[in-house]
């Protein structure tokens, strides 16, 4: 089991950046891939952003792809997501997650909310 706790959201304004902190414990966190989600009301949970184990391979969706960025330090147990150039449409709880054995998003933290304004 690993415990994934977010940190680094808030509100700000529209074109403003703000970087997510996804910290892990329980179990060693460079064994598997990491990815964080968004949710906004009243839609569906989407993939924002993943990264292989190693932090080589990446994939970032279309609507975040040139402003968000996803990285991992291993030695830390942590991995971040830096989002520049926000968006009123980036509005949404944001959650860390692992796939821990292959077995897909198995574990999730809590989420932490963004709100951009125009």
């Amino acid at each position: 089991q690993v415990q994934l706790v977010e940190s680094g959201g808030g509100s700000v304004l529209a074109g403003a950046s703000l970087r997510l902190a996804c910290a892990a414990s329980g179990r060693t966190f460079a064994w598997y891939p990491m990815g964080w989600f968004r949710q906004a009301p009243g839609k569906d949970r989407e993939l924002v952003a993943s990264i292989t184990w190693n932090g080589l391979i990446t994939y970032s969706s279309d609507s975040v792809k040139e402003r968000f960025t996803i990285s991992r330090e291993n030695v830390k147990n942590t991995m971040y997501l830096q989002m520049d150039s926000l968006k009123p449409e980036d509005t949404a709880v944001y959650y860390c997650a692992a796939d821990i054995g292959g077995s897909g998003w198995n574990s999730w933290g809590q989420g932490t909310q963004v709100t951009v304004s125009s």
